[in-house]
Protein backbone atom coordinates (compact mmCIF):
# COMPACT_ATOMS: atom_id res chain seq x y z
CA UNK A 1 0.00 0.00 0.00
CA UNK A 2 1.44 3.28 -1.06
CA UNK A 3 1.64 6.52 1.44
CA UNK A 4 -1.61 8.06 -0.55
CA UNK A 5 -3.38 4.26 -0.20
CA UNK A 6 -2.56 4.68 3.53
CA UNK A 7 -3.71 8.15 4.06
CA UNK A 8 -6.89 7.61 2.41
CA UNK A 9 -7.36 4.47 4.69
CA UNK A 10 -7.26 6.66 7.29
CA UNK A 11 -9.44 9.26 6.43
CA UNK A 12 -11.93 7.38 4.83
CA UNK A 13 -11.96 5.25 8.25
CA UNK A 14 -12.16 8.36 10.52
CA UNK A 15 -14.85 9.94 8.23
CA UNK A 16 -16.86 6.10 8.79
CA UNK A 17 -16.21 5.54 12.19
CA UNK A 18 -17.55 9.12 13.06
CA UNK A 19 -21.03 8.40 10.85
CA UNK A 20 -24.32 8.42 12.64
CA UNK A 21 -24.69 4.43 13.22
CA UNK A 22 -25.80 2.24 15.84
CA UNK A 23 -22.22 2.16 17.69
CA UNK A 24 -22.31 5.92 17.75
CA UNK A 25 -25.86 6.37 19.28
CA UNK A 26 -25.25 3.66 21.33
CA UNK A 27 -21.58 5.16 22.91
CA UNK A 28 -23.53 9.40 23.18
CA UNK A 29 -26.34 7.40 24.77
CA UNK A 30 -24.54 5.92 27.61
CA UNK A 31 -22.28 8.73 27.75
CA UNK A 32 -25.14 10.74 28.28
CA UNK A 33 -27.16 8.72 30.46
CA UNK A 34 -24.26 7.28 32.52
CA UNK A 35 -21.48 9.95 32.91
CA UNK A 36 -17.98 9.82 30.83
CA UNK A 37 -17.18 6.33 32.30
CA UNK A 38 -20.17 4.82 30.77
CA UNK A 39 -19.37 6.05 27.26
CA UNK A 40 -15.62 5.91 27.84
CA UNK A 41 -16.55 1.93 28.58
CA UNK A 42 -18.95 1.09 26.27
CA UNK A 43 -16.51 2.75 23.40
CA UNK A 44 -14.15 0.26 24.10
CA UNK A 45 -16.37 -2.72 23.79
CA UNK A 46 -17.78 -1.51 20.55
CA UNK A 47 -14.12 -1.91 19.66
CA UNK A 48 -13.47 -4.64 20.83
CA UNK A 49 -16.61 -6.31 18.95
CA UNK A 50 -14.77 -5.27 15.77
CA UNK A 51 -11.85 -7.50 16.29
CA UNK A 52 -13.75 -10.22 16.04
CA UNK A 53 -15.49 -8.70 12.57
CA UNK A 54 -11.68 -8.52 11.84
CA UNK A 55 -10.91 -12.32 11.91
CA UNK A 56 -14.28 -13.81 10.51
CA UNK A 57 -13.74 -11.60 7.40
CA UNK A 58 -9.73 -12.22 7.17
CA UNK A 59 -10.21 -15.49 6.73
CA UNK A 60 -13.60 -15.96 4.84
CA UNK A 61 -12.70 -13.03 2.48
CA UNK A 62 -9.19 -13.60 2.35
CA UNK A 63 -9.82 -16.96 0.77
CA UNK A 64 -12.20 -14.82 -1.95
CA UNK A 65 -9.54 -12.52 -3.30
CA UNK A 66 -7.08 -15.65 -3.45
CA UNK A 67 -9.14 -17.27 -5.74
CA UNK A 68 -9.32 -15.12 -8.81
CA UNK A 69 -8.82 -11.78 -10.19
CA UNK A 70 -12.49 -11.47 -11.39
CA UNK A 71 -13.89 -12.51 -7.94
CA UNK A 72 -11.22 -9.50 -6.71
CA UNK A 73 -12.94 -6.99 -9.23
CA UNK A 74 -16.57 -8.00 -8.41
CA UNK A 75 -16.27 -8.00 -4.85
CA UNK A 76 -14.20 -4.56 -5.24
CA UNK A 77 -17.34 -2.71 -7.38
CA UNK A 78 -19.76 -4.29 -5.11
CA UNK A 79 -17.77 -2.66 -2.60
CA UNK A 80 -17.61 0.72 -3.77
CA UNK A 81 -21.40 0.87 -4.33
CA UNK A 82 -21.95 -0.25 -0.79
CA UNK A 83 -20.64 2.95 0.27
CA UNK A 84 -22.34 5.17 -2.09
CA UNK A 85 -25.34 3.48 -0.89
CA UNK A 86 -24.71 3.68 2.87
CA UNK A 87 -23.97 7.69 1.82
CA UNK A 88 -27.19 8.06 0.45
CA UNK A 89 -29.22 6.43 3.17
CA UNK A 90 -27.39 8.90 5.56
CA UNK A 91 -28.33 11.80 3.04
CA UNK A 92 -31.96 10.74 3.11
CA UNK A 93 -32.19 9.57 6.88
CA UNK A 94 -34.82 10.53 9.09
CA UNK A 95 -33.41 12.02 12.42
CA UNK A 96 -31.82 9.62 14.82
CA UNK A 97 -32.75 9.60 17.89
CA UNK A 98 -30.36 9.68 21.69
CA UNK A 99 -31.69 7.61 24.23
CA UNK A 100 -31.66 10.25 26.83
CA UNK A 101 -33.55 8.74 29.53
CA UNK A 102 -31.74 7.27 33.06
CA UNK A 103 -33.76 4.73 34.76
CA UNK A 104 -31.43 5.00 37.58
CA UNK A 105 -29.93 1.67 37.34
CA UNK A 106 -26.27 1.24 38.27
CA UNK A 107 -24.57 -0.59 35.26
CA UNK A 108 -21.32 -2.05 35.98
CA UNK A 109 -17.88 -1.63 33.79
CA UNK A 110 -18.27 -5.45 32.39
CA UNK A 111 -21.70 -4.96 31.67
CA UNK A 112 -21.34 -1.66 30.04
CA UNK A 113 -18.09 -3.19 27.95
CA UNK A 114 -19.79 -6.56 26.86
CA UNK A 115 -23.17 -4.70 25.74
CA UNK A 116 -20.92 -2.66 23.99
CA UNK A 117 -19.20 -5.34 22.40
CA UNK A 118 -22.21 -7.67 21.33
CA UNK A 119 -24.00 -4.38 20.05
CA UNK A 120 -21.17 -4.37 17.43
CA UNK A 121 -20.50 -7.83 17.09
CA UNK A 122 -24.24 -8.97 16.42
CA UNK A 123 -24.82 -6.68 14.14
CA UNK A 124 -24.78 -7.98 10.40
CA UNK A 125 -24.29 -4.76 8.61
CA UNK A 126 -20.81 -4.62 10.36
CA UNK A 127 -19.50 -7.67 8.67
CA UNK A 128 -20.99 -6.56 5.42
CA UNK A 129 -19.35 -3.39 6.02
CA UNK A 130 -15.86 -5.07 6.35
CA UNK A 131 -16.48 -7.33 3.34
CA UNK A 132 -17.16 -4.34 1.46
CA UNK A 133 -14.55 -1.49 2.58
CA UNK A 134 -11.54 -3.62 3.57
CA UNK A 135 -10.88 -5.00 -0.37
CA UNK A 136 -10.86 -1.24 -1.44
CA UNK A 137 -7.26 -0.80 0.00
CA UNK A 138 -5.63 -4.35 -1.13
CA UNK A 139 -3.59 -4.48 -4.58
CA UNK A 140 -4.72 -7.54 -6.64
CA UNK A 141 -0.90 -8.49 -6.10
CA UNK A 142 -0.85 -8.94 -2.78
CA UNK A 143 0.67 -12.55 -1.71
CA UNK A 144 -1.54 -12.86 2.13
CA UNK A 145 -4.50 -11.22 1.47
CA UNK A 146 -5.69 -12.55 4.89
CA UNK A 147 -2.86 -11.27 6.92
CA UNK A 148 -3.49 -7.52 5.07
CA UNK A 149 -7.05 -7.72 5.64
CA UNK A 150 -6.71 -8.38 9.24
CA UNK A 151 -3.93 -5.58 9.96
CA UNK A 152 -6.44 -3.23 8.20
CA UNK A 153 -9.39 -4.56 10.10
CA UNK A 154 -6.74 -4.21 13.50
CA UNK A 155 -6.27 -0.79 12.36
CA UNK A 156 -9.81 -0.08 12.01
CA UNK A 157 -10.79 -0.96 15.56
CA UNK A 158 -7.79 1.01 16.47
CA UNK A 159 -8.92 4.29 15.04
CA UNK A 160 -12.62 3.64 16.59
CA UNK A 161 -11.16 3.03 19.66
CA UNK A 162 -9.34 6.64 19.19
CA UNK A 163 -11.95 8.29 18.29
CA UNK A 164 -14.96 7.03 19.87
CA UNK A 165 -13.39 7.19 23.74
CA UNK A 166 -12.98 10.57 23.94
CA UNK A 167 -16.30 10.76 22.25
CA UNK A 168 -18.11 8.67 25.17
CA UNK A 169 -16.11 11.11 27.60
CA UNK A 170 -17.36 14.15 26.18
CA UNK A 171 -20.29 13.18 25.89
CA UNK A 172 -21.10 12.47 29.62
CA UNK A 173 -18.98 16.35 30.24
CA UNK A 174 -21.59 17.78 27.88
CA UNK A 175 -24.34 16.10 28.43
CA UNK A 176 -26.62 18.96 29.34
CA UNK A 177 -25.60 20.31 26.00
CA UNK A 178 -27.02 17.43 24.57
CA UNK A 179 -29.76 16.70 25.74
CA UNK A 180 -30.85 19.64 24.83
CA UNK A 181 -30.50 19.10 20.97
CA UNK A 182 -31.17 15.64 20.80
CA UNK A 183 -30.46 16.13 16.80
CA UNK A 184 -27.25 16.80 17.48
CA UNK A 185 -26.57 14.13 14.64
CA UNK A 186 -28.40 15.60 11.65
CA UNK A 187 -25.75 17.52 10.48
CA UNK A 188 -23.31 14.68 10.93
CA UNK A 189 -25.80 12.52 8.97
CA UNK A 190 -25.87 15.30 5.77
CA UNK A 191 -21.74 15.52 5.88
CA UNK A 192 -21.01 11.68 6.16
CA UNK A 193 -23.38 10.60 3.73
CA UNK A 194 -21.92 13.65 1.22
CA UNK A 195 -18.19 12.61 1.49
CA UNK A 196 -19.35 8.34 1.73
CA UNK A 197 -20.80 8.76 -1.67
CA UNK A 198 -17.62 11.05 -3.22
CA UNK A 199 -15.43 8.30 -1.40
CA UNK A 200 -17.53 5.47 -2.74
CA UNK A 201 -17.43 7.19 -6.55
CA UNK A 202 -13.65 7.51 -5.86
CA UNK A 203 -12.94 3.84 -5.30
CA UNK A 204 -14.44 2.48 -7.79
CA UNK A 205 -13.02 4.51 -10.38
CA UNK A 206 -9.58 3.67 -8.77
CA UNK A 207 -7.14 1.70 -10.94
CA UNK A 208 -5.68 -1.07 -8.43
CA UNK A 209 -1.91 -1.55 -8.83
Amino acid sequence: MSDAQIYLYIVTSLVIILTPGQDLVLVLSRGITLGSKGGVVTAAGVSAGLVGHTILTSVGLGALLMASDLIFSIIRYIGAAYLIYLGFKLLTSKDQKLELHNSGRIVSSKDLFTSGALSNISNPKVTIFYFAYLPQFISTDVSNPTTYLFTLGITFALLTLIVKVPIGYLAGKFSKFLRQRPTVLKWLDRTSGTILVALGIKLALEQKT
